[in-house]
């Protein structure tokens, strides 16, 4: 059996903002300007993203649950159609709850017919892994379609109230003005909030005015057994690199610590990511595959910075498997860093872009640096 990508879907909430606007929507910590803002967004290179909350009356006005089931309603022509859809996986970092899982909740934001649902956890990996879920699905006969989704809502915990508990309390405690952490600051300047879904199924069916893709493979590698954790949310880091668990907070102490927000060890980020997300999985791709750089038309990479857009491009060049710069393909800078919605908000505008051709071959790649995993998938135009 074979499986296909048939139609995607994208959705970024409200009007973009500029860089100079994300404090009018995010607000301030303490009532000052950051002063890591313009250092954080001239290394990253994004110039707009999208938020899920009301400009005007700093509401939410998604949820991610209701982000996630748009896309997958916008796969569908209409209710009849959704309601043949046989498996439902969804990923996203930050659901919006702890429980139940994130893809329950869009099958009830759906409301169509009872089908195999799949909540994926994880970090910016966990919309590929929704997507090898769906894809092995399909593949093993198992379904006939099914749609695999990747989402974030993020704005919400990097607004200036989630962090007024912990400057409240270091201006007690230090008795100076208070900064948080760069760890979590760096972030409110690097995250926003988006949505995409891809129905796959085992025939070629032409549904939409885009191309269909033949997935060829999927790759998936962890790095957890040899790096310690760099990206985390519910838990505060400790000396020997081990986390310790909201669960193990009062209630004052989550406040305190804003033990909730997401953090990010830099430093260990910096020094590992490209070694291990690049260098080392495209090494056991290659081997396992046969892979060779000059069957890939586009590449798609996901990163979370433009600070590391020519890092990866060197890597390639070390390996051997440079792919010419006007084979990338990447929409960051005016899309945002959507985490696991990323992959999905770049294939739908390069497969509704009208510039492929039927055999060309698309690599993707999806770093994690939560605790260091990587992705590569390869599709084919038909």
């Amino acid at each position: 059996m074979r499986a296909y990508i048939t139609n995607t879907s994208a959705f970024l909430p409200n009007q973009p903002v500029e860089n100079e606007q994300i404090e009018d929507v995010l607000g301030m910590v303490g009532g000052k300007p950051s002063r890591a803002k313009r250092l954080v967004l001239r290394s990253n290179g994004i110039k707009q993203r999208y938020y899920a909350i009301d400009p005007e009356s700093g509401e939410l006005s998604h949820s991610n649950a209701e982000m996630t089931a748009l896309c997958v309603r916008r796969l569908f022509a209409s209710e009849a159609e959704l309601n043949q859809m046989q498996c439902l996986v969804s990923g996203t970092s930050i659901p919006d709850q702890v429980m139940p899982g994130h893809g329950l909740m869009v099958h009830g934001e759906l409301g169509n017919q009872c089908c195999e649902v799949i909540s994926t956890s994880g970090i910016c990996l966990s919309g590929a892994a929704a997507l090898k879920y769906a894809y092995l699905a399909v593949k093993s006969g198992e379904f006939k379609q099914a749609v695999s989704t990747g989402s974030e809502l993020v704005s919400p915990v990097l607004r200036a109230s989630h962090f007024e508990g912990e400057s409240k309390y270091k201006i007690e405690n230090l008795k100076k003005n208070p900064e948080i952490a760069f760890e979590k600051d760096f972030l409110r300047w690097m995250l926003s909030d988006g949505a995409g879904a891809f129905r796959v199924e085992s025939e070629p069916n032409q549904r939409a005015e885009q191309p269909v893709v033949e997935i060829e493979w999927i790759e998936i590698y962890s790095y957890a057994n040899e790096l310690e954790t760099c990206m985390y949310s519910g838990a505060e880091k400790l000396e020997d690199g081990s986390l310790e668990s909201w669960k193990l907070y009062t209630q004052q102490g989550l406040i305190d610590h804003s033990v909730m927000s997401i953090k990010q060890d830099v430093k260990l980020l910096n020094e590992n990511i490209v070694p291990m997300a690049v260098k080392e999985t495209l090494k056991r791709v290659i081997a396992k595959t046969g892979l060779q750089a000059d069957q890939v038309d586009y590449f798609l990479p996901h990163i979370s910075s433009m600070y590391f857009d020519e890092k990866v491009y060197e890597a390639l060049v070390e390996l051997d498997f440079e792919i010419p710069r006007e084979r990338w393909f990447t929409n960051l800078t005016n899309r945002g860093n959507t985490g696991s919605a990323s992959i999905y908000i770049m294939l739908d505008e390069l497969l509704k872009s009208g510039q492929l051709k039927s055999g060309e071959r698309l690599l993707c790649f999806v770093p994690e640096s939560g605790r260091f995993s990587s992705s590569f998938m390869l599709l084919s135009v038909v």
